[in-house]
């Protein structure tokens, strides 16, 4: 009897260990799907604490047309993150990002440059601009009740009042600047010298620049 007992036991612990093994060979944990950091996103997936005025989907812009099909922010994942991390801190202080424009078609950038032929402002299509590759957005701040802060010239202002070292300026004006270079700057951004309104992902820089068009749906 006392043998009995032990065969089987020994063979119920063999066959559990069996069988838990049996299970684990079929068990697949399940993969969460990974967006790539250089995927193209929607910020409005990310994020709803942003002001929009997107100037080229409008005709209220230095080419007087409407070349976007829809006035949404795309951008790369990457670029997504660092903005979104930006605006919270701006948040914080009572500001918003409002954004005027973020990813560029080359198609578009083609289309500036013929219309403005000057590399201090435009970028050549030939390289493309970090706009073109989504890593660059243009951008002012709003306070608590949606006034924009004064920044010295309107967004695409073709003229010297509209650089980081023009300093016949407000102390205002001067201030707000800074602080808006300030915060991008330190969220992983650069400033671009003739334009206070245009920042660089700095880790967007070697991004391949694209023609993708918008998802109007």
């Amino acid at each position: 009897m006392l043998h009995f007992i032990k065969t089987s036991v020994f063979f119920i612990a063999v066959f559990g260990i069996n069988s838990a093994k049996a299970q684990n060979e079929t068990y697949t944990e399940p993969v969460e799907h990974k967006i790539e950091d250089t995927t193209f996103v929607n910020l409005k997936d990310y994020s709803k604490d942003f002001v929009y005025d997107m100037k080229y989907a409008t005709e209220d812009n230095f080419l007087k047309a409407k070349v976007y099909d829809c006035a949404e922010c795309l951008l790369r994942l990457k670029t997504v993150k660092a903005l979104v991390a930006a605006n919270k801190e701006f948040i914080k202080k009572g500001y918003k990002i409002k954004l005027y424009d973020c990813y560029r078609p080359l198609s578009i950038q083609k289309r500036m440059w013929e219309i403005v032929s000057n590399p201090k402002y435009v970028a050549d299509p030939k390289k493309g601009s970090i706009h073109n590759r989504g890593g660059a957005v243009d951008i002012s701040l709003v306070d608590v009740n949606g006034k924009e802060l004064e920044m010295g010239t309107a967004f695409d202002f073709f003229g010297p009042e509209a650089a980081h070292n023009y300093t016949n300026l407000s102390k205002k004006v001067l201030s707000n600047r800074k602080f808006l270079k300030k915060i991008m700057i330190e969220n992983g951004f650069n400033s671009f010298d003739s334009e206070w309104w245009h920042y660089n992902l700095k880790a967007g820089l070697k991004d391949a620049v694209s023609n993708q068009k918008w998802n109007c749906n």
